[in-house]
């Protein structure tokens, strides 16, 4: 269910403005605007195959910077500006709520689109008071990565709880091999990276950052049980203390160079983690299981992207029928290959050889399947800089949790007034 948080902030059910249309007309060039390639060359390769088959219809890609904070400004002051720069847009699924409210991208036609094929969590992100305002090409779920030798040497089998995954470190650390090496780590910057880590510990413990009533659920026990786990971590150097400063890329090379007993990543790891060019000293060393949490299995956050078109952008047929080609089941899997790109296709974890070539599909598709989303709210930006400020300070120890959480709060409160 979207979140009712921050509703009385919303600014988007004014009329439109003479550049807007919802009407899915023109043919002709169109602009895709995504995150800048991460080197696999994915996107371009889609764009050029697009271009092959309609030479009459050419994407143009324009590729924003690699931060999601920094895509997410953009796509906003190109709506602002009313600007036609920008006509697919390549959307983090958290952001779909505020797009939709503010009008800045144009609901699609639902029927022309299978919905019962796609994972449903990803596709509730897509929908917006009963209508679809985009469609997911992308899902992610958080995994375990573990040391997989290790633990067998040390006769462990991997966590299930958080208090399992503190003794199993105990037995392979006190290992002759994992001299030097530390036990967990996720990625606990100050950026939207850690938001993630921070509702997986809070959901993971049984709590909820905004409930389904709409409000903000921070300020509780179970909460603190879930930040506790993390601050916990830091003071007793279960998670290293350089960690503090670690994105997505510091978490998985500490990892791949073997410093690491687990660490908690998302599945496009996997690829660079198992080349064995020489580049990996874990290839074949490692696999991966659900995430711990506090009594059981843990509740990953729902991460993936969609695909809208802009309220303001031109040939609006065109990029609807691009839409349909970028997340067609043909265009998936090619990511899945070429990019490790998590599907949002049911049909493709489910198929056999890919399970094959790809063995982490089936954990990875209940880690979607049980995901929660980060809060879906119509000003995530200003919600998710709270979650943000307030959690790093505990984790940075400038707080204690029970403190950063009333603080957080307090904040969260004061966004939800009109």
């Amino acid at each position: 269910m979207i979140s009712s948080l921050l509703l009385a902030a919303a600014c988007g059910n004014g009329s439109q403005s003479s550049q807007q249309s919802d009407k899915l007309e023109g043919r002709g060039p169109i602009t895709f605007a995504t995150g800048k390639d991460d080197g696999s060359g994915l996107n371009p390769r889609i764009v050029e195959e697009w271009n092959r088959t309609h030479p009459q219809e050419p994407v143009r890609l324009i590729e924003l910077p690699a931060s999601g904070d920094e895509q997410r400004q953009q796509m906003i002051q190109n709506a602002q500006t009313e600007s036609d720069a920008f006509t697919v847009l390549d959307l983090d699924n958290v952001w779909m709520s505020e797009f939709a409210a503010h009008r800045w991208i144009s609901p699609l036609p639902k029927e022309q689109f299978d919905t019962s094929t796609f994972l449903r969590p990803n596709l509730e992100t897509a929908e917006y008071r009963g209508r679809l305002f985009a469609v997911p090409h992308g899902s992610d779920g958080a995994m375990l990565y573990f040391r997989k030798d290790l633990l067998t040497k040390a006769g462990v089998a991997p966590p299930k709880t958080w208090s399992e995954m503190q003794q199993a470190c105990e037995k392979v650390l006190a290992l002759p091999e994992a001299a030097g090496m530390s036990c967990y780590t996720g990625q606990f910057e100050k950026y939207e990276g850690m938001v993630a880590n921070f509702a997986e510990a809070v959901h993971s413990a049984g709590g909820e950052i905004v409930g389904a009533d709409g409000k903000p659920h921070v300020n509780t026990p179970e909460a603190k049980r879930g930040l506790d786990f993390l601050v916990e971590g830091f003071r007793s150097g279960m998670i290293p203390k350089e960690a503090i400063a670690f994105k997505e890329a510091e978490s998985r090379n500490a990892f791949q160079d073997g410093q690491l007993v687990f660490t908690r990543w998302w599945p496009a790891q996997w690829a660079s983690l198992s080349k064995t060019d020489g580049s990996s000293p874990v290839a074949g060393k490692f696999d991966v299981a659900p995430l711990p949490g506090l009594s059981g299995p843990g509740v990953s956050s729902l991460g993936g992207h969609n695909l809208a078109i802009s309220a303001y952008g031109k040939n609006k047929a065109t990029a609807l029928d691009f839409i349909k080609f970028r997340t067609s089941e043909q265009q998936q899997k090619f990511a899945l290959d070429v990019g490790a790109s998590a599907p949002s296709l049911a049909a493709v974890y489910d198929d056999p050889a890919l399970q094959v070539k790809y063995p982490y599909l089936p954990v990875l598709k209940d880690s979607i399947a049980n995901a929660e989303p980060r809060p879906r709210v119509i000003n995530y930006g200003e919600v998710t800089q709270a979650i943000q400020d307030e959690a790093y300070s505990a984790l940075a120890g400038a707080k204690s949790s029970q403190q950063a959480l009333a603080d957080m709060q307090s904040r969260l409160e004061q966004l939800r007034k009109p």
